[in-house]
Parts: C-alpha cells; sequence; structure tokens
C-alpha cells in the first residue's frame, strides 16, 4: 500500500480519491517530505485530503487551503490556513501570492473545467519556487462532455501546447504570444494528472556548444542514403566561407532535407492514428 493510500484511510475526516491517485502522489511529492515547504490545495470540500498531506509532508510543511465555501474555514481551528475565493478569477491569484509569497507546490483539486484550470496554472506557476510543482488532477474532464469536451480550447489541448512552448527556446524556433517557457522546464503526464515541474535557471536557451576540437571534416549521413544531399553537401562545401552563399546553400540543404523527410511520411503516419 502507498504512503498517501494509507494516511488516506487514517484522516478523520471524509474525502473521496481515486484508486491510481496515490501512487501518483508518493512518486510526485516524495521528495519533499520533511522540508520546509508551502504546499497549496484548490478544493477542501470536507478536510480529509489537508490532514493527509499534514502526516505525509511532516511538521516542517506550511498547508494552505483554497475553496469558495466559507464553511472551510472551520479547518482553521487545527492549524491550516484557509482561504475564499475563485479559482477562476486571476485576481484572486494576485491577492493570494501578495498575502502568502511563493510556494512550492500547488495541487488542483478544485472544479476540473478547462477555464479554471488554465487560469490557475498561468496565475501560479510564475510564483511557484524553482524545484516546486504545479499538478493539475482530474484532466480526464477534458474529455468529458459535461465539462464541454473534448474541446481544442480543453485543458489537456492547453498543456499539449505548454510541450511546444517548452521546445521553442531552442535557438530559432517560433515563440507564442502567451508563454510560460521562462519558468516550466519539464512537463510529467499521467492518467487524469499533469505535472509542471517549475525551474527558471534551467529554462535557459538551448544554445549549441563546440569542444573545439580537431575535425575530420566528414560527412553527415544522418539523412540516409540521400545522396543528393551529401552530394550538394560535398561540392559547396568551400562556398561556406563566403556569408551570402553559405545562407543559400544551408537554404538548399534544408529544402532538400524537408522535401526527403516528407515522402517518408506515408511509412509512420500509421502510428498516429
Amino acid at each position: 500500500m502507498s504512503n498517501t493510500l494509507k494516511i488516506f484511510h487514517e484522516s478523520k475526516y471524509f474525502s473521496t480519491k481515486h484508486k491510481k491517485y496515490f501512487t501518483i502522489y508518493d512518486h510526485l511529492f516524495f521528495s519533499y517530505i520533511d522540508k520546509e515547504i508551502t504546499f497549496v490545495e484548490i478544493g477542501v470540500l470536507n478536510g480529509g485530503s489537508l490532514y493527509m498531506w499534514r502526516k505525509f509532508l511532516g511538521p516542517k510543511a506550511r498547508i494552505i487551503g483554497i475553496d469558495l465555501n466559507p464553511e472551510c474555514k472551520i479547518f482553521e481551528k487545527d492549524g491550516f490556513e484557509i482561504f475564499i475565493g475563485n479559482q477562476e478569477d486571476p485576481k484572486f491569484w494576485v491577492n493570494f501570492f501578495n498575502k502568502v509569497g511563493k510556494v512550492d507546490i500547488i495541487l488542483d483539486d478544485g472544479g476540473h473545467t478547462n477555464y479554471q484550470q488554465i487560469i490557475t496554472t498561468t496565475s501560479c506557476v510564475p510564483s511557484i519556487n524553482d524545484g516546486g510543482i504545479m499538478v493539475v488532477e482530474d484532466t480526464h474532464t477534458s474529455y468529458m462532455q459535461e465539462f464541454s469536451n473534448p474541446s481544442k480550447y480543453s485543458f489537456i489541448n492547453f498543456s499539449k501546447k505548454i510541450i511546444d512552448d517548452i521546445n521553442f527556446t531552442f535557438p530559432g524556433l517560433k515563440e507564442f504570444k502567451y508563454s510560460l517557457n521562462k519558468y516550466i522546464f519539464s512537463i510529467e503526464y499521467f492518467e487524469s494528472f499533469v505535472a509542471f515541474k517549475i525551474d527558471k535557471n534551467k529554462c535557459t536557451t538551448n544554445a549549441p556548444i563546440v569542444n573545439q576540437k580537431y575535425t575530420f571534416n566528414h560527412l553527415d549521413y544522418r539523412y540516409g542514403e540521400n545522396k543528393n544531399i551529401n552530394f550538394l553537401r560535398s561540392k559547396f562545401q568551400f562556398l561556406k566561407k563566403y556569408t551570402f552563399l553559405k545562407k543559400i546553400v544551408k537554404k538548399i540543404l534544408d529544402i532538400s532535407k524537408s522535401l526527403k523527410n516528407k515522402s517518408t511520411v506515408r511509412k509512420y503516419k500509421k502510428f498516429f492514428k
């Protein structure tokens, strides 16, 4: 039995979770045990999970709950900090972080709509400490009709856009008008969970590094038996010393590689069905 599942059953207040969640909790949050961290859970309801997190993370953790229902303030008597507010209101998050400061973990177990999950993620990620994590659970709602899904603008599709966003830190690629790639270094996916790993220090431009050692100037055979590419490369190698001509040669090679790649699509497109 997982650590969180055992503690879940010991909590004195009611809570409901799905079976697989506890293994994911153990995996994502194990490294934070007995650390001085701030843990925020959105969705308090009957309070059972607040007690689970306190026992799992240890006495050094600051546990904060957020809910729409003012009656959840009752749990402050047991030492939890409770904030009442709407997670889909950006102004709520501005006020929240002004009072609380930066945090280490945010677990979104709130209303599960696309709007709630997206506003929460975009509002919270910049205020999570390096080494922290933003976890959105119950993301199966991105496939459910009662949540107006499937949709091009579901939370899961938003998270897929963040995959592109992270990759766009590579030099020369495009940029999104709204980007989180200065904060999110990596993403981890599970059934019903998306975990955004925060580390601004690692979100740097992925610049190439050359070790300046001896080179044999061998031809690049990465593109298989494409003799045209290798022929062009060998014949026009001497033009590289001319900046303008170098750009033209590169463009010709890029077009040739692109045509080669497009011609092979039929061999692997079945894996996208």
